[in-house]
């Protein structure tokens, strides 16, 4: 009897054998060359869109360094941008095709808490993080549940300091508001209002408005009937420089005081010589000495030609962080979620370094950095600018 049918049996099996492992070792090779991808929920067009260009700017900076060094164990880093025009409509629509698509192991966004609690849920049922980091509402990190973490400040903590700068530093004992009319502004007066009549000044005049208004003289001028010592801008960076803009046209000479919504060149720009003065409860600043700052800066000036703004900055320390998380936990939803608590004492170009409160899934001790605009810049404020 032959055997040679049998031996080209066993043969051709060792063959379709050998083709099988070299076809999965190609695919686990292509597999492992593919970039690893974050999704991004933010403003590109609508009234916060300069809010989400200086975001790419931070994370275009970032992805350009750490790609360089080698990525993250040879594959590059990268992001899809999506345009919810920070509408919590479209956050929601965004939120849906993210956790749809398997390649992305973490969202970025959005850029307003209302937009990005609207989106939550949508992300916890996923299993997918959603990292907010500009998301001040001290509700955020618990619209979703345990998928929801940030880096940002809370207006828990930021509207009250903003009342201590505004009434114990800078000694303002009559203050109006001009409120941009959404969640966000909403939530900072609530909270910014007992903290200022607990310090025994007054608010004399709110004066709600909407994202897209342009004409503020009706509203000035029932703001100058209270005859304030002061004007707080809860706003955004162009809206804020138009208030200011028409305030002093109206001969209203007191000055401004905000937070770190307007620590942006736009707002000096957009703002001129009426903004001059203006003194911000500030997050970040250019001038700050220490190396990694200085490193930042100047990568950036490089890339763009111009200053980082705050929201560059927390763009470019988001990715950072983000890598971190990637590199302890593993490229997938699963691995980031898992890391997010272990993480310590990441270096931030805000804050410093961020080490999270597992409990409330924020980063702990925030700090903030009292600014004025002089000469056209954000500068370190000094008791003696009180005046300015």
């Amino acid at each position: 009897m032959s055997v040679q049918p049998i031996q080209k049996l066993s043969r051709l099996s060792i063959l379709l054998v050998l083709i099988a492992a070299l076809l999965s070792v190609y695919g686990a090779a292509a597999q492992s060359s593919e970039p690893i991808y974050i999704g991004v929920s933010g403003p590109l067009t609508g009234p916060a869109a300069q809010y989400g260009e200086q975001w790419k700017k931070g994370f275009d900076l970032a992805l350009e360094e750490i790609n360089a060094a080698g990525g993250i164990d040879g594959r590059e880093l990268a992001y899809i941008f999506e345009d919810s025009q920070a509408d919590p409509k479209q956050s929601v629509v965004v939120a849906q095709k993210f956790v749809a698509d398997e390649r992305i192991i973490v969202e970025l966004g959005d850029f307003s808490s209302t937009a990005s609690m609207a989106a939550s849920p949508i992300y916890q049922r996923g299993g997918l993080v959603q990292f907010g980091f500009t998301n001040s509402h001290p509700d955020f990190t618990f619209a979703g549940g345990d998928y929801t973490w940030s880096t940002s400040v809370t207006q828990a903590q930021a509207s009250p300091a903003l009342a201590d700068f505004a009434v114990t530093t800078l000694g303002l004992k009559k203050l109006a508001i001009f409120q941009i009319n959404n969640d966000w502004g909403k939530a900072t007066v609530d909270l910014l209002s007992p903290r200022v009549e607990e310090l025994g000044a007054e608010i004399v005049s709110v004066q709600p408005y909407l994202p897209d208004d342009k004409d503020f003289r009706s509203a000035i001028t029932s703001v100058k009937e209270t005859n304030p010592d002061g004007i707080i801008l809860v706003s955004y960076q162009a809206d804020g420089a138009l208030i200011a803009q028409q305030v002093r046209e109206a001969g209203l000479a007191v000055p401004f005081v905000g937070s770190a919504s307007l620590q942006s060149p736009d707002f000096i720009e957009l703002g001129g010589e009426a903004v001059e003065g203006a003194l911000v409860l500030g997050e970040f600043l250019v001038t700050d000495p220490r190396p990694e700052v200085q490193a930042f800066v100047e990568s950036y000036r490089e890339k763009y030609d111009e200053d980082p703004d705050l929201f560059a900055a927390l763009a470019y320390d988001t990715i950072y962080l983000i890598t971190e998380a990637i590199r302890v936990g593993g490229p997938t939803r699963e691995g980031i979620h898992a890391a997010l608590p272990q993480l310590e004492d990441v270096p931030s170009v805000v804050y410093g370094s961020v080490t999270f409160d597992v409990e409330t899934r924020r980063s702990k001790d925030p700090t903030f950095e009292p600014l004025v605009v002089q000469d056209g810049a954000f500068v370190p404020w000094e008791p003696e600018a009180a005046g300015s």
